[in-house]
């Protein structure tokens, strides 16, 4: 796993308000972005395999899968995943991670960055 540094974000307004829901998933996929699938070398927000994010004051559940159930690396992508969200999102606790095979992914999920940094682009 690689080391990454994390700034935690500071909120543009000081009220004593909680972020929006929105802007807490934004930050999620924010982080996320950073994990590279090394196999392929694209963050695995553009790659497609992030289907959910549900984050609220009760913590922050992904349901993410791998472009097989056979990848060798999926274990080590989501220990990243989750060691960069306990870091980038202090006090949320221990974030739920889930790996799902329902859709199975395919190519036509990723980006179209993904696509154009894989030379897929049409």
């Amino acid at each position: 796993m690689r080391a990454v540094a994390i700034e935690p974000e500071t909120p543009a307004n000081q009220s004593d308000s909680p972020p929006s829901t929105a802007s807490v998933d934004d930050r999620v996929r924010d982080l996320l972005r950073q994990v590279i699938d090394p196999e392929v070398g694209v963050n695995i927000v553009d790659l497609g395999l992030v289907y959910r994010i549900d984050a609220n004051a009760s913590g922050v559940r992904i349901e993410m899968t791998m472009t097989s159930p056979a990848c060798p690396l999926g274990e080590m992508i989501v220990d990243e995943a989750r060691a960069l969200l306990i870091a980038g999102l202090p006090g949320s606790g221990e974030p739920d991670i889930s790996l799902v095979w329902n859709p199975p992914w395919e190519p036509s999920m990723m980006s179209e960055r993904a696509k154009e940094s894989l030379g897929w682009s049409e």
